[in-house]
């Protein structure tokens, strides 16, 4: 089986990471971007979609069919934003996204970026993880062929990609410090891009990765 993936976020640091992992590995046959601006990465395996409403995509659904992984990664911080935007945001543009595949793609397995802290129960008190729970939620039910939620903690960029956080780019050096300390709550972005092709080549036990659920599947 050879992956076709469909990569949100890559013009954000965890969307490039794992696009320059599928890039590099042979069971990617091949790979669709879509952003509102370009990625400015150029491969043989890749091609690139400019669209600027991911609440509609109409315009641009006769180029999203034969595809059997998609990996979410888009995503903005809920600092500053009210509930209702940040749900918008992240739950009903998510979603809109993942309705549209699973219509066009009924054998796709979508892997989702989350995050540490996501509150399954959609009750408790901080408001992004409520948001980002119910979004793991609804996207388990929705129909697709397998479904797996990421939930990484800090992770470590990969040398040399243009849009690493500048904060990471300082303490990135003190990886092996973190990873002693908290090996339950830091991760490698190279084994959350080898984790999610692991999920569609031969699946995984649980529908919701921590940090060490990531570790295990990125060396299966």
């Amino acid at each position: 089986m050879k992956i076709k993936a469909i990569i949100t976020g890559v013009t954000g640091m965890v969307g490039e990471g794992v696009l320059h992992v599928c890039l590099e590995n042979p069971n990617v046959e091949s790979v669709l971007v879509i952003n509102r601006k370009p990625c400015g990465v150029k491969h043989e395996k890749l091609k690139e979609i400019i669209h600027k409403d991911f609440l509609d995509l109409s315009g641009v659904e006769d180029q999203l069919t034969g595809y059997n992984a998609c990996y979410f990664c888009a995503g903005v911080s809920s600092v500053g934003k009210k509930e209702d935007e940040y749900k918008r945001i992240t739950y009903d543009l998510t979603m809109n996204f993942a309705k549209t595949l699973l219509k066009l793609n009924k054998e796709m397995i979508f892997c989702y970026v989350s995050g540490t802290g996501t509150d399954s129960s959609e009750k408790g008190k901080i408001m992004w993880a409520r948001v980002k729970g119910k979004t793991e939620n609804d996207l388990m039910k929705l129909g697709f062929k397998d479904a797996y939620m990421f939930r990484p903690g800090y992770i470590q960029p990969i040398k040399g990609l243009k849009n690493t956080y500048k904060i990471l780019k300082v303490i990135a050096p003190l990886y092996p410090v973190w990873k002693f300390l908290f090996p339950k709550f830091v991760i490698t972005l190279e084994e959350v891009g080898l984790a999610m092709i692991n999920a569609v080549l031969k699946g995984y036990s649980k529908k919701i990765l921590e940090c060490n659920d990531i570790r295990t599947l990125s060396k299966v």
